[in-house]
């Protein structure tokens, strides 16, 4: 589906395409204002992030623990980051918690858009893989990478079903 419309078999070319112009918009978006907070993603570009991210740490598996066992959840969620994202949030979940999917996408939303302010959906991911400063970190350049390549996917899988679909 590409603006409204669903596209067709006959133009599945030009349905690939549009569908890849759109992911290359996402990456590379120019900062947008979500709630008063400068961040380079849209609502919807920040959701797409998040399901890569839980698709690369975990396979959505909210049982995985990695890192030794030190990250936990569908986002391999460490307890310092836990604990720094509930207080953005102002609620006081157990780290135990970081199992819960929906609690644990409120908390990666939180801190991506708390030290992510200004970054774009490539630097969100790089952060979430190494801390405030990820962005900043040479080690964090292949995780960021997975990402994009989860996101293009993502994409072309969606775009193929909606091309399968009409």
């Amino acid at each position: 589906m590409y603006r409204g419309r669903t596209c067709s078999l006959r133009d599945d070319w030009g349905c690939a395409m549009k569908g890849l112009l759109l992911l290359s918009a996402i990456l590379v978006s120019p900062p947008i204002r979500i709630g008063g907070n400068a961040t380079s993603v849209d609502r919807s570009g920040l959701d797409l992030l998040l399901d890569a991210i839980a698709a690369v740490e975990s396979r959505n598996d909210p049982g995985a623990a990695g890192d030794g066992g030190t990250a936990v959840g569908p986002y391999q969620i460490h307890r310092d980051y836990w604990a720094d994202a509930t207080r953005f949030l102002g609620v006081d979940w157990s780290y135990a918690d970081a199992r819960d999917p929906v609690k644990a996408r409120e908390v990666v939303r939180a801190y991506l858009l708390h030290y992510g302010r200004g970054c774009s959906m490539m630097e969100m991911a790089r952060i979430h893989n190494g801390g405030p400063n990820g962005h900043k970190k040479a080690i964090t350049l292949e995780y960021a990478r997975r990402i994009a390549a989860t996101l293009r996917d993502t994409t072309a899988a969606r775009h193929r079903g909606a091309a399968a679909g009409s």
